[in-house]
């Protein structure tokens, strides 16, 4: 089977730099084509992609990551309303993890939002159409706002050398951007605002490059030469890294049928925020019901190690998990691949809540072609996330380690 390029779907500003640059396959993310795969199986696949992405420096195109802009007197109070932190806590120039709700506490959609000015944010999107479900919001409220998508495209600088690129390209400023900070500046002579923010738990960058249908190969072709003497290499974003790392894919691990305290994203929903906003009263419904130990779902998000052979790819389908070797299926696995650094197949999946605990047993059925044996089930135990300890390590992390409901 193939996948059609055609006309109805969006090809974004670096589309065609991307087959120069070998990209062999492609999905459809945010109504967008977005490349997953640059070095084929033969010659090494994905897992040749990932040892690029932890001993040198990588760039993706990650244009699918829309911008949505809303720009307006009202915008902070706007923003405030969709997200579940607070909006007036973010000062400009810097970004923030949010995530938006709908009215039942359904995860719609969780960007990194840009603050780059006092009136003006940009969510840079995961896959779903929240473009519409932001000015959808604003045909009742009416806030005095414009809310539109703009030409801006970005890509991730990711890997241990990514400072070293970084700074080449822009300045010794590079290597002074906090976590989530954000910069403006240029590469290549256009104009982008530059965020330490990213995909993997590696240091890393994102360039947001302005007017992006007119200058994107001069900013592709001015990363790509001055990366020739960091080993830069192209490559499709590195899901077995964020995996290791916990972070969460949208679509994948979690929908708008997910309570945030069902994937380990409760500290998203701040008990400190008193302003109302989009699905307050049934999250806070929900930590109460989580709190009395009568959680209102009955699966939750956990990491397992498990057997099999190496898992090398992409999860074309959603694999069942059961209790016992023999049992019926009681969840699923959402995210699995295989880390190198740990020597075992890693996994997100969501099990019943009686089965979450640590050390827990269960059994995966997966695929033959990864199966120790055709047909059987491999083991798997619930471990802790995030899997292995991030160089770089991501917001939920760090605030892990002052309590999940650390005021934010």
């Amino acid at each position: 089977m193939e996948l059609q390029i055609d006309t109805r779907v969006r090809k974004s500003p670096y589309w065609h730099l991307s087959h120069e640059a070998g990209c062999w396959r492609a999905q459809v993310y945010n109504r967008m084509y977005h490349p997953r795969g640059y070095i084929r199986p033969e010659d090494g696949g994905m897992m040749a992609e990932y040892e690029a992405l932890v001993r040198h420096v990588t760039m993706w195109n990650v244009a699918v990551e829309r911008q949505i802009q809303v720009k307006g007197p009202d915008a902070e109070a706007f923003v405030d309303f969709v997200i579940t932190r607070d909006a007036t806590k973010i000062p400009p120039m810097r970004a923030r993890y949010v995530i938006l709700c709908n009215e039942a506490g359904g995860i719609l959609n969780d960007p990194v939002l840009l603050r780059v000015a006092d009136d003006e944010f940009w969510f840079s999107l995961s896959d779903s159409d929240l473009w519409l479900w932001l000015q959808g919001v604003n045909v009742g409220k009416r806030f005095n706002v414009s809310i539109s998508e703009i030409d801006v495209s970005p890509v991730q600088i990711q890997g241990p050398k990514s400072v070293d690129l970084m700074v080449d390209l822009i300045g010794q400023e590079a290597a002074e951007i906090p976590s989530y900070g954000l910069l403006s500046s240029s590469v290549g002579g256009c104009e982008v605002i530059v965020s330490q923010t990213g995909f993997t738990g590696e240091k890393g960058y994102e360039i947001y490059l302005r007017d992006a249908t007119l200058h994107a190969e001069q900013l592709w072709n001015a990363v790509l030469e001055t990366g020739k003497r960091h080993s830069l290499m192209v490559v499709a974003p590195a899901h077995h890294r964020r995996i290791a790392a916990g972070i969460l894919s949208w679509g994948q691990d979690m929908d708008a049928e997910t309570l945030p305290f069902q994937v380990n994203l409760g500290y998203q929903i701040p008990r400190q925020k008193t302003a109302n906003y989009i699905g307050k009263e049934a999250l806070e419904a929900a930590r109460d019901a989580v709190e009395a130990g009568s959680p209102p779902y009955t699966h939750t998000l956990v990491g397992m190690k498990l057997g099999g052979l190496p898992i090398d790819d992409y999860a074309p389908d959603f694999w069942l998990i059961s209790a016992a070797q023999d049992g019926d299926p009681i969840g699923y696995v959402t995210s699995p691949w295989y880390s190198p650094e740990l020597g075992t197949n890693i996994a997100m999946g969501f099990v019943p809540l009686d089965l979450a605990a640590l050390g827990t047993k269960m059994w995966v059925h997966l695929p033959d072609s990864y199966a120790t044996e055709p047909g059987s089930p491999v083991s798997a135990d619930v471990v802790e996330m995030p899997f292995r300890e991030s160089v770089h390590p991501n917001q939920r992390e760090l605030l892990k380690t002052r309590g999940m409901d650390a005021a934010i």
